[in-house]
């Protein structure tokens, strides 16, 4: 491993381990201290140690339910996702558990609603930095991830209304007003990770430039996608323009825009939002995602059918 990678790696865990102290920070002063629940297997763990203290009179550490809960989304993580990806996710829960049980909590607030925003601000946060450091917080972000891998297609608005069923049955039990509350905090969470988090959301660019060669090298340089070049007339001028059409990652779009600006100043390009594309669309692969084996699965298939 070459000294680059090693400083990548070390700031990899460094970023992983810091979004684990925001999570429990975020659990020990936002959530526990009025009342309110996560949603996923945190809040389900959360909900376990509520149902234990006030029922049994049974005090549970956080990290004896939220580590075992998490081991067979991580088995099956480690097989369709990939090794490291889940190594580091686990890293991630490991350390915010053990956190969650040593991090003091502060007076801050009484005000549920401030909770419920700011709660739900820091953990999108913590699990954004996450999956920026390509690992996950657990629970059913191993689900999102492995749908979005599977599918194309972002998860999170699924992963929210799974978790909105799990706190209206905390509403059940214990009270509707902490669980309206908790809605809102994922609401808030879900949105964060949407705004920080843009893999799998998708943009279109058209882009009218007197240099499409140049720039279409540059969208399949950078991001391995295609692009279709239409020809048109402009009708201020009525001279001949070339518009490029290209669909991307959002992740990739303003670096490509920069590029762009760089090769051809005069450059017109308007981005818009893709809410869906159908037809092939090219994500880069993950070593031992779903996605990867999937395209191990079709050279193998095409070497077969050449023998």
């Amino acid at each position: 491993m070459t000294l680059k990678n090693t400083g990548k790696e070390a700031l990899r865990i460094v970023s992983i381990v810091l979004a684990a102290l925001l999570y429990a920070f975020n659990i020990n002063n936002f959530l526990h201290s009025s009342g309110l629940l996560a949603g996923g297997f945190t809040g389900l763990t959360l909900l376990i140690q509520t149902i234990f203290s006030q029922f049994l009179d049974i005090s549970l550490p956080f990290s004896l339910i939220y580590i075992p809960l998490n081991a067979i989304p991580a088995i099956i993580s480690f097989k369709f996702i990939g090794k490291r990806f889940t190594i580091y996710s686990l890293i991630f829960i490991l350390f915010s558990s053990l956190l969650t049980d040593i991090v003091p909590s502060f007076y801050l607030t009484d005000d549920i609603l401030l909770c419920a925003i700011f709660g739900g601000i820091l953990n999108g946060a913590a699990i954004s930095i996450c999956l920026l450091s390509n690992a996950t917080s657990g629970g059913t972000d191993f689900i999102s991830i492995f749908i979005s891998e599977r599918y194309g297609k972002d998860a999170w608005n699924y992963i929210f209304a799974g978790n909105v069923v799990i706190l209206i049955y905390s509403g059940v039990v214990f009270s509707w007003k902490g669980a309206m509350y908790s809605i809102i905090l994922q609401y808030v969470s879900t949105t964060v990770i949407q705004l920080m988090y843009k893999r799998y959301q998708k943009q279109t660019l058209f882009i009218i430039t007197e240099k499409p060669r140049e720039i279409y090298q540059i969208i399949k340089d950078s991001t391995n996608h295609d692009g279709t070049l239409f020809k048109g007339v402009g009708m201020y001028r009525g001279k001949e323009r070339n518009m490029i059409y290209s669909v991307l990652s959002s992740d990739e779009t303003h670096r490509v825009v920069s590029e762009i600006i760089k090769i051809d100043e005069g450059a017109f390009i308007n981005v818009t939002k893709s809410d869906t594309v159908h037809g092939r669309f090219y994500y880069r692969p993950k070593s031992g995602t779903v996605v990867a084996n999937a395209q191990k699965r079709s050279k193998q298939k095409s070497k077969k059918s050449r023998s």
